[in-house]
């Protein structure tokens, strides 16, 4: 099985019996990616790559199997311009759950997408005093994603009085 990891030309022969030669790095992180990843521990991985690309568009670079060549032993991920590594939870590594903030450029059609595809809406999209139009979904995982849209860059001097009409409003 071949399975290319990251981004890049690295290609990496999972399962091959063949090493990879190993070559000096540059820099302490791999090219495209970025210092911070968030990284999703769950029961079943292949399924909740399959919910991030039909909820959010999300796109895997690689999947490495287990070493019984089942499962997801780590899967890089894009979505939209930031990176999330996905695993399938075992002995080595427990379920997690995340609370993940997302900007995407179209916040009522990504929320509606990750409704369709089987998320939980928890808080509806609305248009936020800092600036955003903002909900919040979980995914069937019980991670929760926080969905964005910037629309409005606030002054700081206006942030406090947002604050305090939008907390009256309640």
């Amino acid at each position: 099985m071949r399975c290319s990891f990251f981004v890049g030309d690295v290609d990496l022969a999972v399962g091959s019996g063949v090493t990879p030669a190993m070559t000096k790095t540059t820099h302490h992180v791999p090219p495209g990616l970025t210092a911070l990843i968030p990284q999703l521990v769950v029961a079943d991985g292949h399924a909740l790559l399959d919910f991030l690309g039909r909820a959010l568009g999300a796109e895997t670079f690689g999947v490495m199997p287990g070493p019984d060549g089942k499962g997801v032993m780590h899967a890089a991920v894009r979505v939209g311009e930031g990176w999330v590594f996905v695993s399938d939870a075992g002995e080595f590594a427990k379920p997690t759950q995340g609370n993940l903030f997302l900007y995407v450029p179209d916040v009522d059609a990504a929320f509606a997408r990750a409704v369709a595809a089987g998320a939980t809406a928890l808080v509806p999209v609305a248009t936020m005093f800092w600036g955003d139009r903002w909900g919040m979904i979980a995914d069937p995982f019980g991670n929760v994603w926080q969905l964005a849209t910037h629309v409005e860059d606030v002054p700081p001097e206006q942030m406090g009085e947002r604050m305090k009409a939008a907390a009256g409003s309640r």
